[in-house]
């Protein structure tokens, strides 16, 4: 098994304001769509079962409760 990488914080603030745009350009109507394509083309290039349920469990295991403020 290989050893995942992490990003370096500029590269995750940079992937993360870009997706942040992409989900928005889906619009509410295909968020959910949006997200599961994205979800499995990364899978793809992960090519790990086990890291991408992994991944899939600690993302809902984090998942925030939205906030007014964050509005």
């Amino acid at each position: 098994m290989t050893t995942p990488t992490s990003l370096n914080p500029d590269a995750r603030d940079r992937l993360y304001a870009e997706c942040a745009r992409a989900i928005s350009e889906a619009g509410a109507e295909r968020e959910s769509l949006f997200l599961a394509r994205l979800a499995l083309l990364l899978f793809e290039q992960v090519g790990d079962e086990a890291r991408c349920r992994d991944a899939l469990a600690d993302a809902l295991r984090a998942l925030p409760v939205p906030s007014l403020s964050a509005f």
